[in-house]
């Protein structure tokens, strides 16, 4: 575990990313299982309660972004705009993952959950130019947007992210050893 967790050697450098490379992997094939499962087991809006008034399974597509967003504007202006967005975000986050230095073990897991929920739902806007989703929590009549796998690896990385960055301890500066100074007599 040492070199998961920090360790120096190479080994432990090409453990760490297998391990990264994991997450992200298995967080796209659990959220598109479950997307398939949802797609192939239910009607679109049919809503099955698990546990009532709070959680149900609700196959619902979502065309626009987070909540519904641009969810009225036109095909062509959402597939440009997600496909740019998507691209930007994907170069950003592994920008961001390569670029972080090996022993920020927290901050590496969180840009790669959400790398894997941000590949995720691409690929449901690729395939079908909108994503599923299906985890429906509610208090009565009070709905929070439906949402999924990938949506919930992206949540939970950003929230680990920020509390990564908010206790981070910035690397020291080297201390620079005084030297003695020598008082040489004025004449």
């Amino acid at each position: 575990l040492r070199p998961l967790c920090g360790g120096d050697s190479l080994s432990g450098s090409v453990l760490r990313n297998v391990a990264l490379s994991l997450l992200t992997g298995g967080i796209i094939l659990v959220d598109q299982l479950t997307k398939l499962h949802i797609m192939q087991t239910m009607r679109l809006h049919e809503s099955i309660p698990i546990v009532p008034n709070l959680f149900s399974l609700t196959y619902i597509r979502n065309p626009g972004a987070a909540f519904g967003l641009l969810a009225g504007s036109s095909n062509a202006f959402r597939m440009v705009f997600f496909g740019l967005t998507s691209i930007f975000a994907l170069v950003l986050l592994g920008t961001i993952l390569y670029r972080m230095p090996e022993r920020e073990w927290m901050g590496r897991l969180s840009v790669s959950a959400i790398l894997g929920g941000a590949i995720g739902n691409l690929i449901d806007r690729l395939r079908f130019g909108e994503v599923i989703d299906f985890l429906d929590v509610y208090i009565g009549s009070y709905h929070w947007p439906a949402f999924n796998v990938a949506d919930s690896a992206i949540t939970v990385g950003v929230i680990f992210l920020v509390i990564h960055f908010m206790f981070e301890k910035p690397d020291a500066p080297p201390v620079v050893p005084e030297q003695p100074t020598t008082h040489t007599p004025a004449p």
